[in-house]
């Protein structure tokens, strides 16, 4: 894990976002399409050294008035917000101190979840845990992925799935986007010093080589939500689902992922691939 989340979180975001979506004239001598540091320094009322200290990780202590200034001239989501905030406590050392921070990744299932999932049939939706290990899914997810081979091992997870499986590349259209996708996942649900975070990163360094430990050396970066996804699948055919993924309220809980139809061909073929009969959803107009 990098020592200096903060900073790289904030140029991460200063160079994704262009000039245009800030009102600021781009220029044509740029050597980056991103934003310069003194133009984000300016739309949040900071000093350039200040930003800059804060990006090199030489200030670690920003007040919560310039993380909220930050925040706005950075066009932060709310997701996004909360990645800056959790990035600030892993600056400061305060991450670690959280209860259960270190602890064994969440392996079992509320009963209340479970529920929850026993409803969404036959919606594709699996949950995982931060490290990406499958602890649960609906019928409607197997019909989908089980013939990828996602569910072909004794303890399933999508990172190994999609980093070690030579299946994945091929199934998984956009499999370059997916990949970069998992591990924005895997840093954002971590902490500080989890040890079985790393204990993972180093199986797959060893197992995937370079296109994984390539893409875990860059800047931290927001995970993809939702996330277009396009699948060449052997039953359906030609899918485009969009996957949402839903944040669940406690410690360290676990996180749902739910596979929906993007265009009205993927919904009919999603359709006969999970059985479901549509038609019975009530709208009230507001």
């Amino acid at each position: 894990m990098s020592h200096n989340e903060l900073g790289l979180f904030l140029r991460a975001r200063r160079e994704a976002l262009t000039p245009a979506q800030v009102g600021l004239p781009g220029g044509s001598r740029r050597r980056t399409p991103g934003l310069r540091r003194s133009e984000l320094a300016m739309l949040a009322g900071i000093s350039v050294e200040y930003l800059a200290r804060l990006e090199q990780g030489r200030d670690r202590h920003p007040s919560p008035q310039v993380l909220g200034a930050l925040a706005e001239a950075l066009r932060l989501t709310d997701d996004e917000r909360f990645a800056l905030m959790r990035a600030e406590k892993a600056a400061t050392g305060t991450l670690g101190l959280c209860p259960g921070a270190g602890s064994a990744p969440a392996r079992t299932v509320r009963p209340s979840v479970r529920a929850l999932l026993d409803r969404l049939e036959p919606t594709p939706a699996v949950l995982v845990n931060r490290l990406t290990e499958v602890l649960a899914y609906t019928e409607g997810y197997e019909r989908l992925v089980a013939p990828l081979g996602v569910l072909d091992s004794a303890a399933p997870n999508l990172a190994r799935y999609v980093f070690t499986d030579r299946r994945a590349r091929t199934v998984l259209v956009d499999w370059e986007r997916e990949a970069d996708a998992l591990v924005a996942r895997l840093r954002t649900g971590s902490v500080p010093e989890d040890h079985h975070l790393a204990s993972f990163v180093e199986e797959l360094s060893g197992a995937a080589g370079a296109l994984f430990t390539d893409r875990w050396a860059l800047a931290a970066r927001t995970p993809e939500n939702p996330l277009a996804q396009r699948v060449a699948h052997p039953v359906a055919g030609a899918l485009h689902l969009t996957t949402e993924t839903l944040e669940l309220p406690g410690l360290d809980s676990p996180h749902l992922v739910v596979h929906l139809p993007a265009d009205e061909a993927t919904s009919a073929a999603l359709d006969r691939l999970t059985g479901r009969r549509p038609g019975a959803l009530h709208v009230v107009a507001g």
